[in-house]
């Protein structure tokens, strides 16, 4: 009696071509998840050491033939773009073996980036790694938000997505076989920092040195003010923070940044004696 791997009981006759070679053949079909032929896959037989026998692609109805060189243990690999490969152990016996392969399809992810108002954002990096930390695939946002990552294969993943002026956003999320699997992602803005560095006497102070210290002294940011004295801190996380300016005696201020951030926040400076 001919072995049988993952063939259904109920599974129509194969009308394969003649395998070429002497030996017995291994025919069957190679099957989408859904049971319709998948036509153009390839089809492989190795022995036991891992030596390739024979290579052929299947026909229109998903059929294939083999020959093996003798009755034996062998393993039969099915392959083809957009799916998962599959592999098989298949036992010759005297006669045909017969052996369906079924292949899964290869997924993906599809989606938008909106901010808190329910705008589209554009321009931010969406990344997808694997549960051991491996990026698997990237993509950057069109104006309409959207994102697609292709080619993933059915498993869970980490999706990240940052975009400049936003706090990045991370969730995990499960890829299953066929059509990409949807997924929404809302990134809240980041707090911002401006503000002017002034002298004394209310004037504008350019190319002052301004550093931006977080609560554990660690300088977070630094930057010089402009012609009009004034300087920006974009894309910050909401926690208390110390903002320090020099270039003249230096003055440290205290800030609790929160929400989405400050754009007054101006710092008075004077010369030094004798200047």
């Amino acid at each position: 009696a001919p072995a049988l791997v993952e063939a259904p009981a109920e599974s129509p006759a194969v009308a394969a071509p003649p395998a070429s070679g002497d030996g017995p053949a291994v025919r069957g079909r190679v099957l989408r998840p859904d049971g319709t032929p998948l036509p153009g896959a390839t089809v492989t037989l190795i022995d036991a050491t891992g030596r390739q026998l024979g290579v052929i692609a299947t026909g229109g109805d998903g059929g294939y033939a083999i020959a093996a060189p003798a009755p034996g243990g062998y393993v039969l690999v099915g392959s083809a773009h957009g799916h998962q490969p599959e592999a098989a152990t298949v036992t010759v016996l005297d006669g045909p073996a017969v052996a369906d392969l079924v292949l899964g399809g290869i997924g993906g992810l599809a989606g938008t980036v909106r901010d808190e108002a329910g705008e589209p954002v554009a321009g931010a990096v969406a990344v997808a790694t694997d549960q051991r930390g491996e990026v698997v695939g990237s993509g950057v946002t069109g104006p309409d938000g959207a994102f697609a990552l292709a080619d993933l294969a059915p498993g869970g993943y980490t999706l990240t997505v940052s975009a400049a002026g936003h706090r990045p956003a991370a969730r995990p999320v499960r890829v299953e076989g066929g059509e990409p699997t949807p997924v929404e992602i809302g990134l809240p803005a980041a707090p911002a920092l401006r503000g002017t560095v002034r002298g004394r006497a209310g004037e504008a102070l350019g190319d002052a040195h301004v550093s931006l210290v977080d609560q554990a002294g660690n300088v977070v940011a630094t930057t010089r003010t402009g012609p009009d004295g004034g300087y920006a801190f974009d894309g910050l996380a909401p926690e208390d923070y110390t903002v320090i300016a020099s270039g003249y005696p230096p003055v440290a201020v205290p800030l609790d940044l929160s929400g989405a951030g400050r754009d007054d926040f101006d710092i008075a400076l004077t010369h030094r004696r004798g200047e």
